[in-house]
């Protein structure tokens, strides 16, 4: 069993784990959970727009849903060099980026038009809404107490 605590200091995450040699003494990890850069943030909140544009497709009603996702692209691009769809699980997310299937936009979105992540809505969705743009401080608004 793992004991999640959160660190309001730093935001990390610091889980007990029992430790291998015996049961009662617990070993401690750290995870720092870090915000993606700002440049990212940018570079994936213009190519939002820029492909809504191009596809037609607008941004969800609740620009929450949107600014977390492109925060998610953000942290993918960089952690893992790939703008991998934030909203699904994956076993092995390094191995997931290099093959580019879930890679945004994702195959389901390029061939289909279909984004289970909320991002690129086509006008007959009822969620989506009018715009196909959207500011920094708007994500940064949004985003400011997760």
């Amino acid at each position: 069993m793992t004991l999640q605590l959160q660190a309001p200091s730093f935001g990390a995450t610091i889980s007990s784990l029992p430790s291998p040699l015996t049961r009662s003494t617990r070993r401690f990890v750290i995870r720092a959970q870090v915000e993606p850069t700002e440049k990212s943030v940018e570079i994936m909140r213009k190519f939002s727009e820029q492909y809504a544009r191009k596809s037609g497709t607008y941004f969800c009603v609740d620009k929450g849903v949107t600014s977390v996702v492109i925060k998610g692209l953000a942290d993918h691009k960089d952690s893992l060099g790939a703008p991998l769809c934030p909203c699904r699980h994956y076993d092995d997310k390094p191995a997931e980026a290099g093959q580019g299937f879930w890679n945004c936009p994702c195959v389901p979105m390029r061939e289909r038009k279909e984004c289970h992540c909320m991002l690129f809505l086509t006008p007959e969705n009822d969620f989506a809404g009018q715009d196909q743009t959207i500011t920094l401080e708007e994500i940064r608004e949004s985003t400011a107490n997760i």
